[in-house]
């Protein structure tokens, strides 16, 4: 299997090509406008793409896909084309949707061959994604898609995610700070903090993928959300 990632210098967000090998067929995943590279190995290779997919609609991840699918004359597919478990195959390929909401609702991974899994803004190296987009159920379902539909996964399982470097299931698994604590192995923080002006207690503070920082917080009103560290004051 072939897949190559194409990183935004200044939003970090991936843009991928997913094929089954060199003269076969395959999938771009999201738009990120550097599109160059990947242009470059499909010529290299002879790849002949079959799909444009689309994790979800925010703008970072976006760019471009509507032109690429017009390039290739392909069809353009996200939520709720991609429905969950809707399977597709481009070549040997074989892909399957997992809706995986939270982080906004229409949102999906990617998981191809078994092996493989596309996990854009809900599940990163070592964090998570933020759920002040999901909706007032932004945190249960970000915590249902990763522990009841990526964790499930076989920990040999290599993620792609929508931002920086890839990683494992099985890493994440182990050393995922957000999901040490759901698993049970580390306890939850307790110190006090203010978010947007409001007081809230600090659950976990932890790093995110650009070198900032992550966290998890509860509200008076027992809501809890995860945001990007900047937003609170400690």
């Amino acid at each position: 299997m072939i897949v190559a990632r194409s990183e935004h210098p200044q939003w970090t967000s991936n843009a991928y090509l997913v094929a089954d090998g060199p003269g076969g067929q395959g999938v771009l995943i999201d738009g990120n406008g550097e599109s160059a590279p990947l242009l470059d190995r499909i010529e290299r290779d002879r790849i002949t793409i079959t799909h444009q997919l689309v994790t979800h609609g925010h703008g970072d991840h976006v760019v471009g896909v509507e032109d690429m699918a017009r390039r290739f004359d392909v069809p353009l597919l996200r939520w709720p084309d991609l429905s969950d478990g809707r399977e597709l195959t481009s070549g040997d390929l074989r892909i399957r949707a997992l809706y995986t909401p939270g982080h906004c609702d229409d949102h999906v991974a990617l998981e191809v061959d078994g092996t493989d899994v596309f996990t854009a803004d809900v599940l990163f190296k070592g964090t998570l994604g933020g759920t002040s987009g999901g909706g007032p159920d932004g945190f249960s379902n970000i915590k249902h898609s990763v522990m009841q539909r990526l964790m499930t996964l076989d920990h040999a399982t290599r993620v792609h995610p929508g931002h920086t470097l890839p990683t494992t299931i099985g890493d994440e698994w182990q050393s995922n700070p957000f999901i040490r604590i759901w698993r049970g192995l580390d306890g939850e923080g307790g110190d006090a903090c203010t978010v947007r002006g409001e007081p809230a207690t600090l659950i976990l503070w932890a790093p995110d993928y650009d070198g900032t920082h992550k966290a998890w917080v509860r509200f008076p009103d027992g809501r809890d959300m995860i945001i990007g560290g900047s937003q609170v004051q400690r």
